[in-house]
């Protein structure tokens, strides 16, 4: 046998199911160094620093 549902969903009962189905927003952090606003756990694209620390150094 196939797998079917025994009884039809209703529009309403299957919006509810999908409502809670969503994008989150970015979570952005204060770089420590510059203070722009960056991914967390990432280097920063301004100064080029990680963890207070120069990883990629800037040409000025």
């Amino acid at each position: 046998m196939s797998i079917c549902p025994k009884n039809k969903s209703s529009k309403g009962h299957r919006d509810q199911r999908r409502a809670n189905w969503k994008m989150a927003s970015v979570n952005l952090v204060a770089c420590p160094k510059c203070g722009e606003l960056m991914l967390p756990h990432r280097v920063c694209k301004n100064c080029g620093s990680y963890n207070k620390k120069e990883i990629i150094s800037q040409a000025d």
